[in-house]
């Protein structure tokens, strides 16, 4: 076994073209491999934190350049965004071509740790082949021993990660999409494998960012033998980049790719539609009169048809977070179903005011949330809960008293019918289209989806048409005939406004 602990400081003699750590990384491997190849998704879990599952194994090169030792690397200037992603790396001990699975793993000699860094605020600039984000000098750490690949079970290797001593990643090979004689098999198809060369197997899910200051660690474990762990801290460049290069764009949706976060975290919040004096007065008129008025303003669809809710008197007002399940098959809830999966990242991120809506495809068959779940939106302030199809739990989530609405009760899990795909983008829920930030209501009438836009204005003529209204069911309750008076004609009219036009003082009265 190589033994690569010592400390990554090169010495007088060492090329000086060559990074720091580059030299000890080539040692440890038996020299300058010719390639570096990276799998862009490889676990199960992974594929189900990304919302894709690969049909194939997907690669990229990285330059032999990357590849050091434990030690820092160095965060260009302007840039925020380090990532990074704890893989195991394999290492080819002889030439090969088209290799069969059976005969793959004859050909890898050693097995190590290994951490996939890349600077995703440059990611935009070269996308798929991450040359500029993950190419970088010492961005490919490995080490700091090597395993004897043929004392090893391919399929029996674990792979642990730590941020600042926090676990943060751990699964094992047995969980891959395609496994690692699969994996050398594949590339070797078409591309000749050389002595040395690394190939990076994919990460675990819990891929996230560090920076200056943070390390991270990687420690791979198989047949009672460990790595070590894989030190890994990072230091501030200050050397800008020219003009001409590529510059650092942290977006939300990088800071998201890199961490494992909805971008919804990492965007300038925007103002809230409803704020407090809003909310209250949303909930202060009837869901059947802002239907009314959007159906003036030809919106017909916008009611969530077929739910009901789970306590009278209900009343709901928040913002919509949109959340989509697909019909189940098996392989597929398999990838998609368990672990950290979508259902449960949605609620875990909800905020104060959220209504979370379920595309369930009006499939009432199984449960499309529970109990738990309701105390977790309960806990952090969600307004309300609304599906199209079924609830478990029904009787205790009516006790719990969040609002929610369904299409029913049943008593089966998820999978039975659904399998959890993504949250917060468009969805279709009661046979009407929901997208994330819509404003929702309900009451005993039922559910209404609002455009953000709408709102304000809409409910100033909800109280409006509402007080109108009491007037009327006053004169009726007093004795008047409705014909003239609903709806109010020119005399019942002036009337009104002069009542209303008294306010405090008290209206005359017939």
């Amino acid at each position: 076994m190589h033994d690569a602990t010592r400390q990554t400081t090169p010495d007088p003699d060492a090329d000086p073209l060559q990074p720091v750590g580059a030299h000890r990384a080539w040692e440890l491997v038996g020299g300058r491999p010719g390639k570096v190849v990276a799998m862009h998704i490889g676990y199960a879990a992974r594929a189900a934190q990304k919302g894709r599952t690969p049909e194939a194994p997907g690669y990229f090169l990285k330059p032999p350049t990357s590849l050091t030792t434990s030690g820092d690397v160095e965060l260009p200037a302007g840039c925020e965004i380090l990532g990074f992603e704890g893989e195991i790396a394999v290492i080819i001990g002889r030439t090969a071509r088209r290799l069969s699975e059976a005969d793959a793993w004859s050909a890898v000699a050693w097995v190590t740790a290994a951490n996939d860094l890349g600077v995703f605020d440059l990611r935009w600039a070269d996308k798929g082949a991450n040359l500029r984000s993950k190419g970088g000098d010492g961005y490919t750490p490995i080490g700091p021993a090597l395993l004897p690949a043929a004392e090893l079970d391919p399929h029996a290797i674990e792979i642990r990660v730590w941020r600042d001593g926090e676990l943060v990643q751990q699964d094992s090979t047995a969980t891959l999409l395609f496994s690692l004689p699969q994996i050398v098999s594949d590339l070797s198809q078409l591309i000749t494998l050389e002595p040395g060369d690394v190939i990076l197997t994919g990460t675990p899910a819990g891929a996230s960012t560090f920076e200056p200051g943070q390390t991270v660690e990687v420690e791979v474990t198989a047949a009672g033998r460990t790595t070590g762990r894989l030190r890994t801290g990072a230091v501030r460049d200050t050397t800008p980049l020219p003009p001409y290069s590529a510059r650092p764009k942290p977006t939300p949706e990088q800071w998201a790719d890199a961490s494992g976060r909805p971008p919804s975290d990492f965007a300038e919040p925007d103002p809230p539609v409803l704020d407090a004096d809003l909310r209250e007065r949303l909930g202060r008129v009837a869901v059947a009169t802002l239907a009314q008025l959007m159906r003036g303003r030809g919106l017909n669809n916008v009611s969530i048809d077929g739910v009901r809710p789970t306590r009278p008197g209900a009343r709901l007002v928040g913002t919509a977070r949109t959340l989509r399940y697909v019909p189940c098959r098996e392989d597929l809830f398999a990838a998609h179903g368990g672990g950290y999966n979508a259902q449960k990242r949605l609620f875990d991120d909800l905020n104060a005011g959220d209504v979370v809506v379920i595309e369930a495809r009006g499939e009432p068959g199984a449960g499309t949330f529970g109990d738990i779940l309701a105390l977790r939106a309960r806990h952090l302030g969600a307004a309300g809960i609304v599906t199209d199809g079924g609830v478990r739990d029904a009787e205790v989530i009516a006790e719990m008293g969040l609002t929610t609405y369904v299409a029913g009760a049943h008593p089966a899990v998820l999978g039975r019918r659904h399998v959890p795909w993504s949250y917060d983008e468009t969805i279709s829920c009661g046979g009407t289209t929901v997208q994330p930030g819509d404003v929702v209501v309900g009451d005993g009438d039922g559910v209404l989806v609002i455009p953000p836009g709408l709102v304000r204005e809409l409910v100033a003529e909800a109280e409006e048409q509402e007080a109108g209204e009491e007037f009327i069911a006053r004169m009726v309750e007093e004795g008047h005939p409705v014909d003239g008076l609903f709806p109010m004609n020119a005399q019942w009219r002036a009337r009104y406004e002069a009542e209303a036009a008294q306010g405090a003082d008290g209206p005359e009265r017939a």
